[in-house]
């Protein structure tokens, strides 16, 4: 919301400007001064028009607090929702709560929206579900959303990785289904880049092909100087203990590894690594610890799936110096204090 001594001054001035009567010295459709006003011409349309104006004002901007203010931007990010999935009663109810959180900016869902191969019932249902959201969403792919062919039966188990005209098929689903022109992008949030990077590589259900590797780089150029924050489906290499079994492989981390860690390396603006993939919930040691520290520098904050009994969610709070870092149990409708976190902005340079 907009502070109120701001509404108070534009009130002030409203009213200051019917108390001089500045609107019948406005001038005609022929850009010439008015000489004398015009007859019977009533003046509480005038002052109906601009309280419902100001209403407007009052409205415009609801959960995203104007610069200057000191009230942080709010994200919340969605873990794995794999729809429709089990728990749907549970899902159903995340939405509800953060809808009840009126000061969300932005709301990201960190891959695998979809529960196993991509079909169009999936999508279908993910569509239906992400439907009763009310704030702005920011999607990405995740393996399960593009990089596996669908059995035939559908009954069948296992995943077999889907030829490449199959992959980019259910990539153009999942931007048809969410309106957007690409499945990686950017956005600007309270003096913060965000890049948002979507799994796409046709051999790696984890990578991201050679297309946006090279729009990542570009992107990492233009703004050398400006905080930045990246959403992907895998985490960084060695950011958690190995509480299971694919943890920390080739398969369950962000590919290619060595181009990734060289961007990373030589782009000290990056700091914060969000991610999902690996279903790390809060009672993992390796949840909220150092071991999440990527080279000394970058923290990764890891997201549990919703597939689970207890759904969790993290919500990231954007300062201009710091981001604060805070878990909602949902199950328990409380926040979980004991897993908050701190991460400082990197000076510049």
């Amino acid at each position: 919301m907009y502070p109120l001594n701001s509404i108070a001054n534009v009130a002030t001035s409203v009213f200051e400007v019917l108390r001089t009567g500045w609107c019948w010295a406005a001038s005609d459709s022929g850009g010439r001064p008015a000489t004398s006003l015009p007859s019977r011409r009533p003046v509480a349309p005038l002052i109906v028009t601009v309280l419902l104006a100001l209403i407007v004002l009052c409205g415009c901007g609801a959960g995203h607090p104007p610069v200057g203010t000191g009230a942080p931007a709010h994200l919340v990010v969605l873990g794995d929702p794999h729809l429709p999935g089990n728990n749907p009663a549970a899902k159903r109810a995340v939405l509800a709560r953060i809808n009840s959180w009126r000061d969300v900016a932005l709301v990201v869902a960190v891959g695998d929206l979809t529960e196993r191969y991509g079909t169009d019932r999936e999508y279908a249902a993910a569509a239906t579900y992400f439907r009763n959201l009310r704030h702005p969403m920011a999607p990405i792919v995740g393996n399960h959303d593009y990089c596996f062919q669908t059995p035939y039966p559908l009954v069948a188990r296992g995943y077999v990785r889907a030829p490449f005209v199959f992959q980019q098929a259910k990539l153009a689903k999942f931007r048809q289904t969410f309106g957007l022109n690409q499945h990686y992008y950017k956005l600007e949030i309270g003096g913060y880049l965000l890049l948002f990077l979507s799994t796409d590589h046709d051999r790696f259900g984890v990578g991201i092909g050679e297309a946006q590797l090279a729009w990542l780089r570009i992107q990492l150029l233009r703004h050398r100087n400006q905080p930045t924050m990246i959403f992907a489906h895998p985490p960084l290499h060695g950011t958690q203990t190995r509480f299971r079994h694919y943890v920390n492989r080739p398969n369950a981390v962000i590919q290619p590894a060595a181009w990734m860690h060289m961007l990373l390396i030589t782009n000290p603006q990056v700091f914060l690594w969000v991610s999902g993939h690996t279903h790390t919930p809060p009672t993992e040691a390796s949840y909220a610890s150092f071991i999440n520290i990527y080279a000394d520098r970058i923290v990764n904050i890891h997201n549990n799936s919703m597939k689970g009994d207890t759904i969790w969610t993290n919500s990231l709070y954007l300062y201009p110096n710091r981001v604060q870092v805070r878990t909602f149990n949902h199950c328990e409708n409380r926040w979980q204090a004991e897993f908050d976190r701190t991460i400082l902005v990197p000076p510049p340079r």
